[in-house]
């Protein structure tokens, strides 16, 4: 980690605290195997991340003066595609330590006044009531660069995804049986898995399904590939706040433009709040009651409220729709059931669940919110998600899907098709030998993932060698508990991160999120779509990406 701004003193041209020559990092290699059971490695990862010539598309140093030159976007493309004769498109101007310190004071302003705000954790109430102990969002100083073909790539098969999940979702004996084992070793699984059994029970039917989804990414170094991290169906955050951070840089990008010698034009605006509020929205007009209201469900707790208050701003602003926030434990003390199915909370008819809770089991503290989520499965209430959406977002049926012949099982047609396979990373059981003896040999090209939402739960490097040797001698049991993933590698560049008022400097990797909205009524699609995107930038060093768990900043694109 770089030094950084003292937070007791503005970052204005004349703080001599931060600095902003970038650490030095060498790279690393692993010895490579000539025997590996499985395809993926023969052109993958037998390295560790190295430094590549992408590094130098933000900044460079120059040995003479010291200080970081800014390469935007596609005057570095030129230049390492071209060589150094190549003519860049963009100009190239050194920055220095005023302007760097000078666009952090700006930008931490333009920040308070904008609301890319979150709850301080330094205050006790700041989780609880609004306008008490907020601080900046944490966020990178400027975009980061990336391909603008994976971008499209990307926004291309978000509408694909967004279908398969819902078509994965009314397969209720799949679900079951691709989580059977799971649920035994898995408590929290087995409780939602016990809410949709009793659904299926009853033949409960959702005929208004709404998902507001994320497929996340990282662009891996060493095949060039996009390659999916995860599909979250379940209370994906940050559409509000990373809809701002995007206009944070197209607004420095303008005013530094200049300096910086960038085109703003290649910061792709961010309507992720808006198209996930008129998705909310559109889904309460097909509810048909315009006396209920929408509800989002919220931990006690919520230092993140500010990126939900974005959605119910623009519910009222835009479209006249009413968002009540309630906790678990609320509505089961204030829910009931009308007999035609209606949910009323304190009184309020609910029209939509929007859940922004209920995706791990601290959730779930004691029964009464395990009642509460059953009130709310059994009610005529549009869920976002449903159990069945909750359970298709799990790990295990991510793997499942990337199994031969499982997607034509959901999805027609073969463009579509070939089209997801090329996002799948590899994805494989514990119960495939083969693959587990090859990740205890070489742990590093792995990621155990157990069934678990939110931030800090994966098992890296050598811990997932010593997790599956653990595994091996309980017994194959525990096995489902987790699933393995083909590690990606994505390419580092250093990059400035601006946390608590302070900035400093480290070589960092980044993710793609892109959101996706859907929305039906029985057989009519209503809302299928693109809807806006989320880049998270954490320090390379890190292995776990989550903003809100504090190992990740917010960012935006700079499509090369």
């Amino acid at each position: 980690m770089g030094v950084g701004c003292s937070s007791s003193l503005p970052p204005t041209v004349n703080n001599p605290h931060c600095s902003i020559t970038f650490p030095h990092t060498s790279a690393h290699t692993n010895p490579t195997s000539n025997h590996l059971p499985i395809n993926w490695l023969a052109r993958a990862h037998l390295q560790k991340p190295t430094k590549s010539p992408i590094s130098k598309r933000l900044f460079t140093l120059d040995s003479a003066r010291k200080t970081p030159t800014l390469k935007c976007g596609r005057t570095a493309q030129m230049e390492i595609e071209g060589g150094s004769d190549s003519k860049p498109i963009l100009d190239l101007h050194s920055l220095d330590d005023n302007l760097v310190q000078k666009m952090v004071y700006d930008a931490l302003v333009w920040s308070s006044l904008h609301g890319l705000v979150v709850g301080d954790r330094n205050v006790q109430r700041s989780g609880t009531v609004p306008g008490v102990g907020m601080v900046h969002a944490p966020f990178a100083l400027l975009p980061t660069v990336f391909p603008e073909n994976q971008w499209k790539l990307a926004c291309e098969v978000a509408p694909i995804f967004n279908e398969l999940v819902d078509r994965v979702s009314l397969d209720g004996k799949f679900l079951q049986e691709s989580l059977s084992r799971t649920k035994k070793v898995d408590a929290f699984t087995s409780r939602l898995l016990d809410i949709h059994s009793k659904m299926l029970e009853i033949n409960k039917k959702e005929e208004i399904r709404l998902g507001l989804h994320r497929s996340d990414y990282m662009l891996d170094e060493k095949t060039k590939l996009l390659l999916q991290i995860e599909l979250n169906t379940i209370s994906t955050s940050f559409p509000g706040l990373g809809s701002v951070v995007s206009e944070l840089h197209r607004s420095l990008l303008k005013n530094y433009g200049e300096h910086l010698g960038c085109d703003v034009n290649c910061t792709p605006s961010n309507d992720a709040a808006n198209r996930f509020s008129e998705a909310l929205a559109k889904a309460w007009i097909e509810y048909n009651n315009p006396k209920a209201v929408i509800m989002v469900v919220v931990q006690p707790e919520e230092r993140n409220m500010y990126d939900q208050h974005w959605l119910s701003f623009n519910l009222k602003e835009r479209h006249n729709v009413t968002m009540i926030r309630k906790t678990m434990a609320e509505i089961d003390k204030e829910g009931e059931i009308q007999p035609d199915g209606t949910l009323l909370v304190g009184g309020h008819a609910i029209a939509v669940i929007y859940f922004r809770a209920g995706y791990a089991p601290t959730d779930y503290p004691s029964e009464a919110e395990w009642r509460a989520r059953l009130l709310m499965e059994h009610s005529s209430a549009i869920k976002c998600p449903s159990i069945s959406y909750h359970l298709t977002g799990t790990k295990k049926i991510q793997q499942e899907l990337a199994k031969p012949n499982v997607l034509e099982k959901f999805i027609d047609n073969k463009e579509d098709i070939a089209k997801l396979r090329k996002c799948f990373a590899g994805l494989w059981s514990l119960d495939d030998a083969d693959i587990v003896d090859t990740a205890i040999e070489k742990p590093h090209l792995f990621v155990m993932k157990p069934q678990r939402e939110g931030g800090g739960n994966n098992i890296y490097g050598d811990d997932v060698r010593e997790a599956l040797l653990r595994l091996r001698k309980d017994g194959k049991e525990q096995n489902a508990a987790y699933i393995l993933m083909q590690r990606i590698f994505p390419t580092d560049s250093a990059t400035f991160l601006v946390r608590d008022g302070s900035c400093h400097k480290d070589h960092a990797v980044s993710e793609l999120g892109i959101y996706g909205a859907y929305l039906r009524n029985k057989d009519k699609v209503i809302v299928n779509e693109r809807s806006g995107y989320l880049m998270r930038t954490k320090v390379s060093s890190s292995n776990e990406g989550g903003v809100a768990a504090g190992f990740a900043v917010l960012d935006s694109l700079y499509l090369t």
